[in-house]
């Protein structure tokens, strides 16, 4: 245990960012990025709260975190490095406790420092939210029991149980250290209002159209950012996005487009289109509402992922859509991930398909529901939302199920599952960083996990999953994920998994200091871009 607690540690130092920051070039100073935000705007712009890139990719820049992935390294799934702390320290107490020295140069854009308080006061209202407050990533965080501000300049996260998932867990990009005294006077403050210590400080927001901002002269990280300013043009129409880059309005989009949009941008605009590529730490599950019938009926749910031709499937969807991977709970490529051998065992991704529809038939006849019609919510994002439903949609045809679609802005989208109105929805399970430990946090009942809105309640899931999190011998590790996969997958068939996604990022050729990864939540600072130009 020691020797993996002494192997997290020593992957991660201090970030270092100077003006050779991408030594390949020297950066320009100065200019404005415009970049393209695939949604119609964000449902509120706490990160605390939110679990929809819009949020992230719309307020990043105006705010500081205590750990992240090296900017430098985003593919990496083992370089974290400090933003506003000044070193990981090696874990004490057997590996329970992690004290933090914070930076004594970081201001919050009032001109008020930042402390101690400051980080305890947000990381507490992420980790133990105060009843009425929304935390979607607090299942994450069970390995923490409290988190103390010492002095101004030291805070210490103390664990229940040592872990290696815990310095992966907080470089989390949605935890953005917010001041105390706003936290203790309005929780809800950062829902409308920005107030950070980032590399840029906020300018305008206009509703449903753009945010900006400007260069944060007192950013703490010296020479950045290279940047005058950003514009983020929010717009849930991809043909509006592509138009924009390829006419040189906007220069990027940092989600990800489909091959087709890559070939063409490629095929118009040659060396002026750089393109960067990644397999994607993202995937679609169907949620089913388990408190609406007759999806509390466990054969409906085995059905309904039995009838998914997933193995076929993939190879189509890659050519028109973001999605590509077969794949379960944990990360494809990842230590803890399935097997195609292993997965082939769970329901929804037998070989075979016309025995995995027969049992699907059989088993909603058993449940008296041969004629089962019901509605699907579904986000107004074409990749891979719009997508996924026609897929699934087409796919439950073939067993004689007739779903109908309803979809809705992202707002709205959010609020109906939040407040459980819908039967079954197309979910996102993008996990922020590549952290095999925690990858099936979305899996968890929404009482473990806010970010899970099944509302069904599986003690035997969670039990396997709290043994997972405290093992600490890899081969154990791997079998227990192999069981929770099993359960939550084809037992009780809580979720049914679709495709893990490939992200393709085609950009104007002179955004340079860039650089894409597994998440499209990580790097999303902007301080690092400059433009050669």
């Amino acid at each position: 245990m020691e020797s993996r607690l002494r192997l997290a540690a020593a992957i991660v130092a201090p970030l270092i960012l100077a003006v050779s920051a991408f030594a390949e070039e020297t950066p320009k100073r100065g200019g404005t990025l415009t970049y393209m935000i695939p949604a119609d705007a964000p449902p509120s712009f706490d990160g605390h709260r939110e679990g929809t890139f819009a949020t992230v990719h719309a307020v990043a820049p105006f705010y500081s975190v205590l750990v992240r992935v090296n900017p430098q390294n985003p593919a990496s799934t083992t370089d974290f490095v400090c933003d506003i702390c000044t070193e990981i320290p090696e874990p004490a107490d057997g590996g329970r406790t992690y004290p933090f020295t914070i930076r004594d140069d970081v201001k919050f854009d009032d001109g008020s420092r930042l402390t101690a308080e400051d980080v305890a006061a947000s990381w507490n209202t992420i980790v133990a939210p105060a009843e009425g407050i929304i935390s979607p990533r607090r299942g994450y965080y069970s390995m923490i029991d409290k988190v103390e501000a010492i002095d101004p300049k030291t805070v210490v996260f103390r664990l229940k149980y040592a872990t290696a998932a815990f310095i992966p867990a907080i470089a989390d990009p949605y935890a953005f250290i917010y001041q105390k005294k706003v936290l203790d006077q309005d929780p809800h403050w950062h829902e409308k209002n920005i107030r950070g210590s980032g590399p840029f400080r906020f300018k305008e927001y206009q509703v449903g159209q753009s945010i900006s901002g400007v260069r944060n002269p007192d950013y703490y990280h010296k020479g950045l950012p290279y940047l005058d300013g950003f514009t983020g043009i929010f717009a849930d129409k991809q043909a509006t996005r592509v138009s924009a880059i390829r006419g040189d309005r906007a220069a990027i989009e940092f989600r990800g487009f489909p091959p087709s949009t890559r070939d063409e941008l490629v095929a118009a605009l040659g060396p002026e289109i750089t393109v960067q590529e990644s397999d994607w730490n993202c995937g679609n599950p169907i949620t089913p509402n388990h408190k609406r019938k007759p999806f509390d009926d466990v054969r409906v749910r085995r059905a309904l992922t039995l009838a998914i031709d997933r193995w076929n499937g993939a190879p189509s969807m890659s050519k028109i859509s973001v999605m590509k991977t077969v794949g379960g709970v944990a990360f494809p490529g990842s230590p803890l991930a399935a097997t195609k051998e292993e997965l082939q065992q769970l329901a929804g991704f037998w070989p075979d398909i016309e025995k995995s529809r027969a049992e699907a038939r059989r088993l909603l006849k058993e449940a008296g529901q041969e004629n089962l019609s019901f509605e699907l919510l579904n986000r107004n994002v074409d990749q891979p939302y719009k997508f996924n439903g026609l897929w699934v949609i087409d796919e439950w045809s073939k067993i004689g199920v007739k779903v109908s679609q309803r979809v809705l802005q992202t707002g709205p989208f959010t609020e109906a599952v939040r407040s459980g109105e819908f039967e079954a929805f197309v979910d996102g399970d993008c996990q922020n960083i590549v952290n095999p430990l925690l990858d099936g946090t979305k899996y968890l009942p929404g009482s473990v996990s806010s970010n899970n809105y099944g509302n069904y309640e599986d003690p035997e899931a969670v039990a396997i999953y709290e043994r997972m999190v405290r093992e600490t011998d890899f081969a154990k590790q791997r079998a227990l994920m192999r069981q929770f996969e099993k359960r939550v997958l084809d037992t009780e068939a809580h979720e049914l998994f679709l495709l893990w996604r490939y992200r393709i990022v085609p950009h104007r050729s002179y955004v340079k200091g860039w650089k894409i990864g597994p998440s499209h939540y990580v790097n999303q600072d902007l301080a690092t871009i400059w433009l050669d130009k």
